[in-house]
């Protein structure tokens, strides 16, 4: 007979071994023995510990969306889920941007609620003057957060872009980081040409 603590440190082996093979290959593409073999288990033991395939996923989705919350009694005050995600290790990122991608209801709720509280983190910037005022302040924290967890889902391409093996090295990470402080605090465009532009087309497109 297994003893507790054996089982625990089974069910969390298999559950590793879930979050590399789904994050790498995706869900539907990885089988449950694949996941025993990759974990040195049998197969009847994930069955054991998770049932279905199904009751897998939502153990890594839980596990990983309350390493990203901090942990289950964390909150998401500012944007300390961001900074977990861009330190998580390189299967914890593959399997998250996995879940962004394929719309796990989980990943959708961790996603909407990152875009609030990183709205409420620059109306704060706002308030202080470290921040410029927007616009559209929703759009403006929705896109933030998404050009952030950007490496989580197009890690492929901008590995090649960059010409690096893997984007989430430290090295590569870093490089995307500064360019994108570089983004936000300087901008690109030297003038307001190409934003005036844009407002005439969308002042157009309203007129028809």
């Amino acid at each position: 007979m297994r003893s507790a603590d054996e089982d625990l440190t089974a069910r969390a082996r298999i559950r590793n071994a879930a979050l590399e093979l789904f994050g790498a290959e995706g869900v539907n593409r990885v089988s449950l023995r694949a996941v025993a073999s990759r974990a040195g288990v049998s197969h009847a033991l994930v069955l054991h510990h998770f049932a279905t395939k199904e009751g897998l996923r939502k153990a890594c989705d839980e596990y990983v969306i309350s390493l990203v919350r901090g942990g289950p009694e964390a909150d998401l005050g500012d944007t300390a889920g961001l900074a977990a995600m861009l330190e998580a290790g390189t299967a914890v990122r593959r399997y998250l941007g996995r879940a962004f991608l394929d719309g796990t209801p989980q990943a959708a709720a961790l996603f909407d609620e990152i875009v609030e509280a990183t709205g409420r983190w620059l109306d704060q910037g706002v308030g202080e003057g470290w921040v410029r005022p927007s616009e559209d302040p929703r759009a403006r924290a929705a896109l933030y957060v998404t050009w952030l967890l950007a490496p989580l889902a197009f890690g492929e391409h901008l590995s090649r872009a960059l010409g690096v093996s893997d984007v989430h090295d430290m090295g590569a990470t870093l490089r995307l980081s500064r360019a994108g402080i570089e983004i936000f605090t300087r901008g690109v465009f030297a003038d307001e040409r190409v934003l005036t532009a844009w407002d005439a087309v969308e002042k157009e497109r309203e007129t028809r």
